[in-house]
């Protein structure tokens, strides 16, 4: 059995998934909108899609099994509950909202609805991420009790054209978004490895000075002047997490823009741009290898053509070593990838879940874990960095009412 997919947004980012979702076998149709309708139209052409919607409603209201939302960071929330209302299935680009209302309201939905939710967090299956996961399941760890996640990405290195490409005219009032309010690349890093969340925070915040119009509290919409913060996490079973968010730093966001450090008691691993170490009471090994990831396409193919130069190394990293590109479907084999190897497995993790009726691994209440904590934290730097409680809304339940299914077969069976 297969799915359709409609994409909420046809900017830079889409397109990697369109097509992803377009070569999956367990999707047959996916459709496109936005709301400048020649970028739709655009996508649907380079691609050859199955059409496009003049707009959002028109899409719930047709008979696609699922939407996939690509849209500004802050319109997340309103349009996942308005698609799970409408009896869709829903994929969408980080954050998961931008409050802690709107995030449990998606969690009240699905709840009730039994409908898929997936946050498309790319760190959950960043190479770090993943060496972490195995060595803390193999026990070589020991007890974790500090880690750290950094999403250092420079506003000159790309920044710039993708807000303006984004927000048109008035694009300073956008490129002033919190830095903690977009959290999910560093804190699921973390808590992609960690089988724990935060329960607490202390946060503070850098006010910018660059004095060129973004991250001006007169110019932006949501009253920021914060170009980067650090926060200190309190991690429920003992142990802390310090997250970097950093929008002005001299780093090179390019060649690696997140990056992570885990700290046990029998063993701990560190990353910078180009190397990556594990370490232990006996020595050092350097693990790069393991975590390296080739180019899937050209920085010069026609679906890059509205991202910034600096940008595009993102959209063309594969598979590492690390990774487990075995359980993929075989028609993803050659395909451009994304984000170190993420882009894949983010596609086929919700077509999976959509078809057998599974919850994915970035699930709504995981996605919270992510979210929400980074949320608490801006305004603890708004409190000149008060420590304030973070809410946990539980871990997933082990099912949910049936919905709708597509079918019971794997959507990556062979």
């Amino acid at each position: 059995m297969s799915i359709s997919i409609g994409v909420v947004g046809a900017g830079q980012f889409a397109g990697q998934f369109t097509k992803l979702f377009k070569l999956h076998p367990g999707v047959s149709r996916v459709h496109v909108t936005d709301l400048l309708p020649e970028r739709a139209s655009e996508l649907d052409e380079l691609q050859g899609l199955d059409g496009t919607f003049p707009d959002f409603e028109a899409m719930l209201a047709s008979d696609v099994d699922a939407v996939a939302i690509f849209t500004q960071r802050w319109t997340h929330g309103a349009l996942v509950l308005a698609a799970l209302r409408a009896g869709k299935h829903v994929y969408s680009a980080v954050p998961m909202a931008i409050s802690r209302d709107e995030i449990a309201a998606i969690i009240d939905a699905v709840r009730e609805t039994g409908l898929t939710y997936m946050m498309g967090e790319t760190s959950y299956y960043n190479p770090a991420t993943v060496f972490a996961r195995k060595k803390l399941a193999s026990g070589a760890f020991g007890r974790v009790f500090y880690a750290e996640g950094d999403y250092v990405h420079d506003m000159d290195l790309g920044f710039y054209a993708a807000y303006e490409y984004s927000g048109g005219a008035e694009w300073k009032r956008t490129a002033s978004y919190p830095p903690m309010l977009y959290p999910t690349h560093s804190i699921g890093g973390v808590l992609g490895a960690l089988p724990t969340h935060a329960v607490s925070v202390s946060c503070i915040g850098v006010r910018d000075q660059r004095g060129d119009g973004v991250f001006d509290r007169e110019t932006s919409m949501f009253d920021n002047d914060f170009s980067n913060a650090t926060a200190l996490f309190e991690l429920d079973g003992g142990g802390s997490m310090r997250i970097n968010e950093m929008r002005r730093v001299g780093y090179p966001s390019h060649i690696r823009e997140s990056r992570f450090r885990f700290f046990g008691t029998e063993g701990s691993f560190e990353q910078l741009a180009e190397v990556s170490v594990w370490q232990t009471k006996d020595g050092v090994e350097d693990v790069s290898t393991l975590l390296a990831t080739a180019e899937t396409m050209s920085p010069d193919d026609e679906i890059l053509a509205h991202v910034a130069p600096e940008l595009r190394t993102s959209f063309i990293s594969g598979h590492a070593e690390v990774h487990d590109s075995s359980r993929l479907p075989d028609s993803y084999i050659g395909a451009p990838d994304g984000h170190e190897g993420s882009h894949h497995f983010l596609a086929d993790d919700f077509v999976t879940a959509v078809v057998n009726g599974s919850l994915p691994p970035v699930n709504a209440w995981v996605a919270a874990r992510f979210t929400l904590p980074g949320i608490v934290a801006h305004e603890s730097a708004l409190n000149g960095g008060a420590r304030l409680p973070i809410d946990d809304f539980g871990d997933a339940p082990e099912s949910l009412p049936v919905a709708v299914s597509a079918g019971a077969e794997p959507a990556s069976a062979r």
